[in-house]
């Protein structure tokens, strides 16, 4: 239309966008999603706060509705949706989410359970005692107001805020391309830090946070580590690890059950059992029985039944791996700080309220100088009207109106209009002789007022002592107990934490294939006995060769004939059933494929102090601290040089303590020499001497002495052994040709092993075609004759031969009970268990 073509004016649409947008998102920014730096709080709980403060809903007077109170704030200040209002009221009286109340509430206002809060017309609100000491001092000029949004009122910008609440009571929110995460904290402790930046402004901060150590949850439970607290405090983002705190109890049908007392922050506890439910039901958690929630007034407890014999530990650390009982806090400490959004550090924060507290204390004492002065002024009038008193009756008597009578007084006596107004507002009863003394009285009481606000205004050092004397009454009045502890170890949770600590039987044939099964499948039978399946083989080439006992958690370094050595953990190695046959161990290791592994050792921690002592074919011996192989690549290392025409044969551990050696050769040779005779080694050094051999004889093993009240038990081919006490073995030099241990005829066999045992000991026979028989030491007659033959340990097969021996630990619960002495010569007779059910298939494997 040609009359209004000159109204129209052209918009670049790309322009418009990104200033609406820009608008837009200050508005969310500044106004709605970020705290004050100086409050803590967001505009939407300033405006609840303020609006009850200002209807004298004080922790001190009767509730009132929440309706009422929200219906003032959307009428008044906030003009947005009641919901949101109210989801503020409600959050400021969680004792779950809030570490200070701000809200005293009555009523149901939701639980940690998630349940939603009842409806605003049936909850009673009013302020809480400390979040009087947010407003306290609003009406002495202490903070700017601005027109709300319909011009109609004022309310602050901010409130003057005596204790930092950004910090005790923490917030969150979500605005445009960024948000905000500030957990919550003590309130004695993040004054105490206050108070120390106060004191020394250039305070580091580890010294800070020896004072404030870290957030300070409302539901308890645990932090883990101090990394990502120290993290956020210098650099404003870090993330913090915390956990549930939980007890294990014994309950009275031999079963064990976790109790969870205190949850971490912001998680739901009705989800979480739901989660740990649907795992147990999808089988990713196997050893909770039973699961049920027992939390009422006095506390949270939930209840996690266990099956029996699970490890409490184990089954804690998949809870702590899969729900939401180990839970991460990304800490974003941003804030609004003079109109703009900026991340801040710990030491930031503590000088921003600082000065923000210097700022009201500075006005605030401004007012109060202004009014004290304006009093002082007006009674300095009324003394000075008492000196004349007949005179100003005179000439009030004669003036005609009000205002003749108070230019009269200015023009007469010097009075400003201000004393002269007072003067004709005085009461005649201040004429009296009291009233005169109560004048001077108050006139000398703000003189001596004046000069300290004066004091406070001129002198640094006592605005100082006043935010400080404030600080610390803040503190007397409203500190309670530290509810979050702060533990120093980190809560990084390994595939091993989930694997329980039990004793396993590690077995390794010929060919290469590797298991482990559990120690307690295999139980005591009597000497002579057959024995049960303990290893299936699939090719008559493939026999046992390796069997050892060792911990879930030790570590396992694996030796080969070159003189390679590999890293392992026991847990690594695939369980399997006392019949199944394992898996290759190259697929575990990095195995050269003309290399072929000899032995192996378990070894607890490999930083602990001690040698791995190595003997070889040959007779050679060598010793090389632990240390040397705690760090092995994915191919291996060289742990002992080794001659072309000779290979690596057995393996010890032993302390740094002296001890003495023993070396057997296949021939039924032994010889004693202490380990102080061997040098310890590099791990590319080939060696010494251990033991002569002759050329048809060779090394067979080696053990180390702890014991000398042990007895040494050989095991031949054919199922004989010897147990002779290790006193006949007479100490010699290193690099002699030995004496005899045991006869090797054609009855016995030649030697296969060789161990060190007591008369408690047990140990494991193992054949070449895969029979195991458990045996205990105390059945096999000891022989004092160092030449004798020994004695039957296990009938064999036609063509099968015993191919390895071990020494098993005795545990309490798998001991058999006898009647009487142990008989020196067995009866044959076989006592074995019946086959676990959960293991009945094995044998099919």
């Amino acid at each position: 239309m040609p009359e209004s073509e000159g109204q129209l004016l052209p918009v670049n649409i790309e322009e418009e966008m990104k200033s609406s947008y820009l608008d837009y998102a200050m508005s969310v920014i500044i106004g709605r999603a970020l705290p004050d730096v100086r409050d803590g709080l967001k505009p939407v709980h300033r405006r609840v706060l303020y609006s009850m403060h200002e209807n004298s809903n004080l922790f001190n007077r009767p509730y009132r509705k929440s309706a009422r109170i929200v219906g003032d704030v959307i009428g008044k200040y906030h003009p947005h949706g009641d919901a949101a209002v109210y989801d503020t009221l409600v959050r400021m009286a969680q004792d779950f989410s809030m570490r200070e109340l701000l809200i005293d509430g009555q009523g149901n206002f939701g639980s940690i359970d998630g349940d939603a809060p009842a409806a605003m017309r049936y909850t009673e609100v009013r302020m809480s005692r400390i979040a009087g000491e947010l407003l306290a001092d609003i009406d002495k000029e202490t903070v700017d107001f601005q027109p709300n949004y319909d011009e109609k009122s004022v309310e602050p910008r901010l409130l003057p805020a005596r204790f930092p609440n950004l910090l005790v009571n923490g917030t969150s929110g979500i605005a445009v391309g960024m948000a905000t995460n500030i957990p919550p904290h003590n309130l004695r402790e993040v004054i105490d830090g206050l108070l120390t930046v106060l004191d020394d402004p250039e305070v580091s901060l580890p010294q800070l946070m020896e004072i404030l150590p870290g957030p300070d949850f409302p539901t308890g439970a645990f932090i883990h580590g101090r990394n990502g607290i120290y993290q956020a405090y210098l650099t404003g983002r870090g993330i913090i690890r915390m956990r549930s705190k939980t007890e294990i109890e014994e309950l009275s049908n031999d079963r064990d059950a976790i109790i969870i007392e205190e949850l971490p922050y912001q998680v739901n506890k009705a989800r979480l059992i739901e989660k740990i439910a649907q795992l147990v039901n999808q089988k990713k958690i196997t050893g909770i029985s039973d699961l049920r929630d027992e939390s009422d007034r006095t506390g949270m407890r939930v209840v996690i039944e266990l099956k029996r014999g699970e490890q409490p530990q184990i089954v804690l650390n998949s809870l702590y791996k899969l729900t939401p009982m180990q839970s991460s806090f990304g800490i974003i400490m941003l804030a609004i700080v003079d109109g703009q959004p900026r991340v801040l550090t710990l030491k930031q924060v503590l000088r921003l309220f600082l000065k923000h507290r210097r700022e009201v204390v500075t006005r605030r004492t401004t007012y109060e100088l202004n009014k004290a002065e304006q009093r002082a002024h007006i009674l300095e009038g009324l003394q000075r009207a008492l000196e004349h008193v007949d005179r100003i009756i005179e000439l009030i008597r004669a003036c005609s109106t009000p205002a003749e009578a108070r230019e009269g007084l200015v023009a007469t006596f010097e009075f400003s209009p201000e004393q002269a107004q007072a003067i004709l507002d005085m009461r005649l009863q201040r004429l009296t002789g009291l009233e005169r003394e109560k004048i001077l009285e108050e006139l000398k009481q703000l003189g001596e007022a004046i000069a300290g606000l004066r004091q406070i205004l001129s002198d640094e050092a006592t605005l100082r002592a006043v935010i400080r004397s404030e600080l610390e009454d803040i503190r007397n009045a409203y500190q309670s107990p530290r509810r979050t502890v702060i533990i120093d170890q980190g809560v990084e949770l390994t595939h091993e934490d989930l694997i329980a600590e039990e004793q396993m039987v590690i077995t390794a044939t010929h060919s290469g294939y590797i298991k482990r099964t559990p120690l307690s499948l295999y139980r005591s039978q009597h000497r002579g006995g057959k024995g049960r399946i303990g290893m299936s083989t699939r090719a008559e080439e493939d026999i046992v060769d390796y069997l050892f006992v060792a911990s879930t958690h030790s570590y396992i370094l694996i030796f080969t004939a070159s003189g390679k050595v590999h890293w392992l953990k026991v847990w690594e190695i695939p369980e399997v059933g006392s019949a199944g046959r394992g898996k290759p161990i190259v697929n575990l290791i990095n195995l050269d494929a003309e290399d072929r592994f000899v032995d192996m050792v378990t070894v607890p921690d490999l930083q602990q102090e001690g040698y791995v002592f190595m003997a070889s074919r040959s007779g050679h011996v060598k010793k090389t601290p632990i240390q040397a192989f705690s760090n092995p690549r994915s191919a291996g290392i060289i742990a002992c040089s080794v001659a072309a025409d000779d290979e690596l044969i057995s393996v010890a551990v032993a302390p740094e303590e002296e001890r003495d050696m023993l070396l057997f050769s296949q021939r039924g040779k032994a010889i004693r020499f202490s380990s102080t005779d061997v040098r310890s080694m590099g791990r590319v050094a080939r060696g010494v001497i251990g033991m002569r051999l002759r050329a048809s004889d060779q090394l067979i093993g080696m053990v180390v002495v702890h014991d000398e009240e042990s007895d040494l038990l050989a095991v031949t081919e054919n199922g004989y052994g010897k147990r002779t006490p290790i006193s006949e073995y007479r100490r010699q030099g290193r690099a002699g040709q030995g004496i005899i241990n045991i006869k090797t005829s054609d009855r016995n066999g030649l030697v296969v092993s060789t161990c060190l045992v007591t008369a408690d000991s047990e140990i494991i026979i193992i054949t070449k075609n895969g029979k195991i028989i458990r045996l205990e030491a105390a059945r096999i007659r000891q022989t004092q004759t160092r030449s004798a033959q020994g004695v039957k340990l296990i009938d064999l097969e036609e063509g099968d031969k015993v191919a390895d021996l071990t020494l098993v630990p005795i545990e309490e619960d798998e001991e058999e009970e006898s009647e009487g002495n142990l008989p020196a010569v067995g009866s044959g007779e076989e006592i074995e268990a019946d086959e676990p059910e959960e293991n009945a298939g094995a044998e099919q494997e």
